[in-house]
């Protein structure tokens, strides 16, 4: 079989079949790469520890920061402690849901806003309120959900804001200049 038709079987796999977890078995969080196919996990509990990606994924299947994933527990590991079973996405995820076996640490709220990544600067209530003015009849349902949108996870999150003291600092820079022309 060609590279090609084992990489079509395997995304096949990954993505159509949904998978529970058995006695041996848990859901854990992707925390990070620690490069050769190891990727360092958080559990529910908040145990952290190495798991392994199995060769039929490496280069057909990639995870990131974030992403979750079912690992199964392997007995010889001291830092490897498991082994990827089988990778979430995101429906696969809901059908865990609506089974109640998703863990409930993983979906807390807080936890939720601190992992979801902003999209931008912030804006103040009253360039909020413009916006919602102007786009007026023009705006959707479809256009307000952002939730399709892709987001990188694998960069840190930045919010800069202007402070007060360097915006009255250009008014007066820029007075001072308006009263030197004659």
């Amino acid at each position: 079989m060609s590279q090609a038709t084992k990489r079509k079987h395997v995304v096949k796999e990954v993505l159509g079949n949904f998978v529970t977890p058995t006695e041996n078995q848990q859901i854990v969080k992707v925390t990070g790469s620690r490069g050769n196919n190891l990727h360092e996990v958080v559990t529910a509990d908040g145990a952290i520890f190495l798991v392994s990606m199995p060769t039929k994924f490496r280069k057909n299947i990639w995870i990131k920061r974030g992403d979750f994933v079912i690992v199964e527990s392997i007995e010889e590991g001291e830092k490897v402690k498991a082994e990827i079973s089988s990778i979430l996405y995101k429906d696969q995820i809901q059908d865990l849901q609506k089974q109640q076996l998703w863990p409930g640490a993983f979906t807390d709220p807080q936890a939720a806003a601190l992992d979801k990544p902003s999209t931008g600067p912030k804006k103040t209530e009253e360039e909020e309120e413009k916006n919602d003015d102007d786009e007026g009849e023009f705006s959707s349902d479809s256009e307000d959900d952002e939730s399709d949108l892709f987001v990188n996870t694998n960069r840190c999150n930045y919010h800069y804001s202007e402070s007060d003291e360097e915006s009255d600092e250009e008014d007066e820079d820029e007075e001072e200049k308006a009263e030197d022309k004659p």
